[in-house]
């Protein structure tokens, strides 16, 4: 098949095809840059491949982890061994087509350990939301992984229990499909903070 190019302008903000299709002649897409790979080492001393994901994180290609974002890793390996990677200008959800715009990047995180704090999957928290992160084949494993790792944290972290945790999911949860082209599909399991901030107020 043919190699497809794409122009990314940073300074425009902006990333449009190099040779386009007249149809995509006037086709200008702004950027949203972040990071396709994130995690920690596997438990047991696995050797996985990055293209994958887990419980530890991974490739899992989820366009909100950008600027700003806090992701949480259960940690199963000495020194957690962070890592990260897979820079992205750009990408629909699910990177349906097997790659959105790859590009390279300087990166500046912070890390810290939080002791004592025990998690299944991936979590994080934006300005807006919390969110939680389920990797796995069929699709639906990864939905579930991800709503019930959303379930603990409504219980451990804001005291409901499940049978409230359960009737909040149940009418305020948001999904996204982060991907679905490795070989584990990832879902990410939303929940916004207005709605909790209400109920604590």
């Amino acid at each position: 098949s043919d190699i497809v190019r794409w122009t990314v302008d940073v300074p425009q903000g902006v990333a449009f095809l190099k040779e386009p299709t007249p149809g995509l002649a006037e086709l200008k897409l702004p950027l949203r840059p972040f990071l396709g790979c994130f995690g920690v080492a596997p438990s047991k001393g696995q050797f996985i491949s990055t293209a994958t994901s887990g419980e530890y994180g991974g490739n899992m290609d989820y366009k909100g982890l950008v600027a700003g974002t806090t992701v949480y890793f259960p940690v199963s390996s000495k020194g957690a061994l962070f890592y990260l990677g897979d820079g992205h200008a750009l990408q629909g959800d699910g990177e349906i087509i097997g790659t959105g715009l790859e590009i390279s990047m300087d990166v500046r995180f912070t890390v810290s350990v939080q002791k004592g704090k025990m998690i299944g999957w991936p979590r994080g928290e934006t300005d807006t939301h919390w969110f939680c992160i389920g990797n796995a084949r069929p699709l639906d494993q990864a939905l579930q992984h991800a709503t019930t790792e959303m379930f603990r944290l409504l219980q451990e972290d804001f005291g409901l229990t499940s049978s409230e945790a359960s009737l909040l999911l149940g009418q305020a949860v948001e999904y996204e499909i982060a991907n679905m082209f490795n070989p584990a599909y990832s879902v990410v399991c939303k929940l916004p903070k207005s709605v909790l901030s209400s109920m604590l107020a």
